[in-house]
């Protein structure tokens, strides 16, 4: 990807403010010539781009497709920016359910406030956003249920009961096991049988 000379000295300026924001960073983005296909996200200040894959994309629509089972489809989410707490964190997670009667906040973003699952499908190039800076925030942010699916290593990790910014975490548990959520929010068990490995 070319970034225009104008780009590059309008980015320095923005770094060099002290007032440097999620709403400024984004801005940005918007006017950068983004290849179709890739996911954008600012983890803790740092901006990461990344292709979504068929086998990424495949247990992301059979996630969405088991929770349609309870959730109305206005309350299930994927790839749309909500910021979270901690040091410019703008994340589109890969799937996230609102709590119900969520209402967007005056910028008309939906607010992490109101979240109350998010899975997420490991890249191989940002996994340790995933199992770090992003699983810290979901912490701080007190989300209640948070699902890391590797495809990788054909495992789960389920992350429950935020509390002084960290999780308890499950065993892991292998594809073809199921994900039993009815002790928490979601209240259903998810099938990983037809999860895709990579």
């Amino acid at each position: 990807m070319t970034i225009e000379l104008t780009d590059r000295i309008e980015l320095t300026e923005m770094a060099d403010s002290d007032e440097l924001s999620l709403d400024m960073l984004f801005d940005w983005l918007e006017r950068m010539p983004v290849p179709e296909g890739y996911k954008v996200e600012i983890v803790e200040g740092a901006i990461y781009m990344s292709p979504q894959r068929d086998t990424h994309w495949e247990i992301i629509a059979d996630i969405f497709e088991q929770l349609r089972a309870k959730y109305p489809r206005q309350r299930i989410k994927s790839d749309v920016r909500i910021d979270y707490p901690g040091h410019l964190n703008g994340l589109a997670s890969d799937v996230v359910v609102l709590k119900e009667g969520a209402v967007k906040n005056h910028k008309g973003r939906w607010q992490y406030e109101d979240v109350e699952f998010i899975a997420e499908v490991i890249s191989k190039d940002t996994a340790q956003n995933d199992y770090g800076p992003k699983k810290d925030a979901y912490a701080l942010a007190g989300v209640p249920v948070y699902l890391i699916v590797d495809p990788y290593k054909g495992k789960c990790l389920l992350f429950t009961d935020p509390k002084d910014g960290g999780y308890r975490c499950g065993p892991a548990l292998k594809f073809g096991d199921p994900i039993d959520l009815t002790g928490t929010v979601v209240g259903l068990t998810l099938a990983t049988d037809e999860f895709p490995r990579d």
